[in-house]
């Protein structure tokens, strides 16, 4: 969700991943086709990379 800031007027945004508010300007941004995700860094880019895969992998094994 697209928030603005305080003071600032600059719109910040919570990452995905541990609900930081960071601004806008300085979360990657990763894009998927029917929605963008937000996050406050690498780490936490990672985290939801590799949690993201996970639930895919779970999903492709299901459908065997």
């Amino acid at each position: 969700m697209v928030k603005p800031s305080g003071s600032s007027k600059e719109a910040s945004v919570s990452c995905d991943m541990c609900r930081k508010e960071v601004p806008l300007s300085e979360a990657v941004i990763p894009e998927a086709a029917d929605y963008v995700a937000h996050f406050c860094g690498l780490d936490c880019y990672s985290q939801w990379k590799k949690q993201s895969e996970h639930a895919r992998q779970r999903g492709e094994k299901a459908k065997k």
